[in-house]
């Protein structure tokens, strides 16, 4: 008789999933229930669920933004992976010690990471590079205009788009316009929040972080960065999960052209740069083992077993 039954972690799934389906369903019965409301009626009218841009939005999608979507998604795929692992191996495949020569030398001898910590750490610096090029072309074309708020009508407006999703009468999708308000609120909480936290956060747990500023770290204990580090983390997981499966169900190719092609059409030229894309990160996410890892890992550092 097969044991799987008998493992709490199994018997914990095959609850969670027929739970996860009967809460889904609950919410979209509670959904449609609520828009049959007159005064619910009258609010979906007042706040159809995205608010107009300033005169000066730019219009599209520039191919800049694909560029800067496609690294984004690669260094943050690998980032949680590393990230998970740093969490959960018990027993790292190699370690990795700075070399302290140059403008690198300290007083002490370098610390001492795991081969994954190293990983993580420099895959972090790749992605904040990336983010800074962003955010710096963001605000140089305007582009910013799109997932920052300028109107406090955004509130309720993303809570208009929020009952329609729920409802399964999901909004009409203009991403090459106009974002929809819950939309332009996910991406502004994920670039300004989200990434800065993270960034913090991992800075402070990271060997960058000086160890002898006594002030510094009662202020900034290690501890408030970890517990917040995971939650974001966790967060990115989500924001990825739910955006993808938006992008595939709301309009896959004109959406995929518009995130990888820069063109507004139902095309199969930005699924294609997809596929290529998602290629990509599965033979990077393939190669980031240690028979790989160690040789380049060694041209900055000491790696030892």
């Amino acid at each position: 008789m097969s044991n799987t039954t008998e493992n709490p972690r199994w018997r914990t799934l095959l609850w969670a999933i027929p739970a996860a389906i009967v809460a889904v369903a609950a919410v979209v019965f509670l959904a449609r229930w609520l828009r049959e409301m007159p005064a619910v009626a009258d609010f979906l009218a007042r706040y159809p669920g995205e608010t107009h841009l300033p005169e000066t939005a730019p219009v599209g999608i520039p191919a800049w933004l694909g560029w800067q979507h496609f690294f984004n998604a690669f260094f943050i795929v690998l980032i949680i992976r590393s990230g998970w692992l740093v969490r959960t191996r018990q027993r790292p495949p190699a370690y990795w010690t700075r070399k302290n020569t140059g403008l690198l030398r300290t007083k002490g001898a370098p610390k001492r990471i795991s081969l994954d910590l190293w990983l993580h750490q420099s895959l972090d610096i790749l992605w904040i590079v990336n983010g800074v090029v962003f955010i710096v072309l963001l605000f140089a074309t305007g582009h910013w205009m799109r997932i920052v708020p300028t109107s406090w009508e955004v509130f309720p407006n993303a809570l208009s788009a929020a009952l329609q999703y729920a409802s399964l009468n999901w909004p009409v999708e203009n991403g090459w316009v106009n974002y929809n308000s819950l939309q332009l609120l996910a991406y502004f909480t994920t670039v300004f929040i989200a990434a800065p936290l993270a960034i913090v956060t991992g800075v402070r747990m990271s060997g960058a972080w000086p160890s002898n500023a006594e002030k510094l770290n009662r202020i900034y204990p290690v501890e408030v960065a970890r517990a917040i580090h995971f939650p974001v983390m966790l967060y990115f997981v989500l924001f990825i999960i739910t955006h993808v499966a938006l992008v595939m169900t709301t309009g896959a190719l004109r959406n995929l052209n518009h995130m990888y092609a820069a063109r507004d059409e139902v095309s199969w030229l930005g699924f294609w740069i997809f596929a290529a894309s998602v290629v990509a990160m599965i033979a990077a996410w393939i190669a980031a083992r240690p028979v790989i890892l160690r040789p380049i890992a060694s041209l900055t550092g000491k790696v030892s077993r």
